[in-house]
């Protein structure tokens, strides 16, 4: 049996898996193994950055550093230098290929998909006869992990919340990612910024005037100001799951449409109803941009 029977690189933050090596196994124990591995991901971040957990006659061993985390599954009967000397290896070669921002700014699963042939190709090294040389490992020894309390899904042990509690799916929203941007989106979030600026440039210097012709205008002040302040969290809304959303959406909706119909006068028509489809747009676009479970697209 090969020494690493498969390995993948994972986001720690989220457990979101990033590349994964191309192996077919129709071992039912390695199927089980894979999932146990699954639902091993969204907790590595509050597990020891090296760490081992056992199945019958196969481990699985993580190593974290940075951002990421790298996952093998390997026989018992595999040294842990060489599984370690291999997941440190593995971690070297994806933080030499890829930053952290491009890591932070990945938003569906095996986006790195390409990693793959680097992975494939030190699993290759190790498997092969001999396989490279295995240096002494003087980092702490791996922590040992009950495979059992590692399956929490959503925060829960085993996918289930505590007896006698009802959790809604959308109820937590660490625990969720959104769906990818469209370009409708991208296009409504530069727009929302855009309209933004605007009202903020012009509150500060309706302010500036207010403060050397006196107060009369400072209702306008004000409006110019709070426009800007919904804006800004229409885009925090599009862009992160929150709990009663549809509501919020709404409510800023109401704010900003009050808000340029207040300031007819230093805006004409055509600008107010700019900055009014722009916030209609940017509503529909939070509406629609849905939370998506780890559940659902964290499969390896």
């Amino acid at each position: 049996m090969p020494v690493i029977l498969y390995a993948c690189v994972v986001r720690l933050q989220d457990g979101l898996p990033l590349s994964a090596s191309n192996d077919f196994h129709a071992n039912k124990q390695i199927l089980e193994c894979k999932k146990k591995l699954k639902a091993l991901c969204p907790t590595l971040s509050r597990k020891p950055a090296r760490g081992t957990a056992r199945l019958s006659e196969l481990c699985i061993h993580f190593c974290s550093a940075g951002v990421i985390s790298s996952l093998m599954i390997c026989p018992d009967s595999c040294p842990p230098a060489v599984a370690f000397c291999f997941l440190d290896e593995i971690l070297w070669e994806f933080s030499a290929s890829y930053n952290s921002t491009a890591i932070a700014l990945a938003s569906r699963p095996y986006a790195f998909l390409e990693f793959d042939s680097v992975i494939q190709r030190v699993k290759h090294n190790f498997n092969s006869a001999g396989g490279p040389p295995v240096h002494p490992d003087l980092s702490p020894p791996p922590v040992v992990i009950k495979l059992e309390d590692a399956e929490e899904v959503n925060g829960f042990p085993n996918g289930h919340a505590a007896s006698g509690t009802a959790v809604s799916p959308t109820a937590s929203a660490p625990n969720y990612r959104m769906t990818p941007v469209t370009a409708l989106g991208i296009l409504s979030l530069t727009l929302n910024i855009m309209c933004g600026a605007l009202s903020l440039i012009r509150g500060v210097h309706l302010a500036e005037n207010s403060f050397q012709d006196g107060s009369e205008n400072s209702g306008r002040v004000i409006a110019f100001l709070t426009a800007f302040s919904a804006n800004i969290l229409q885009c925090y809304l599009f862009l992160f799951h929150c709990s009663a959303r549809k509501l919020k959406t709404c409510s800023l909706l109401a704010v900003i449409c009050v808000c340029n119909v207040y300031l007819y006068g230093l805006r004409d028509e055509w600008q107010i109803f700019f900055h009014v489809a722009v916030a209609t747009l940017s509503a529909q676009q939070i509406v629609v941009r849905k939370p998506v479970d780890r559940r659902s697209d964290c499969g390896v």
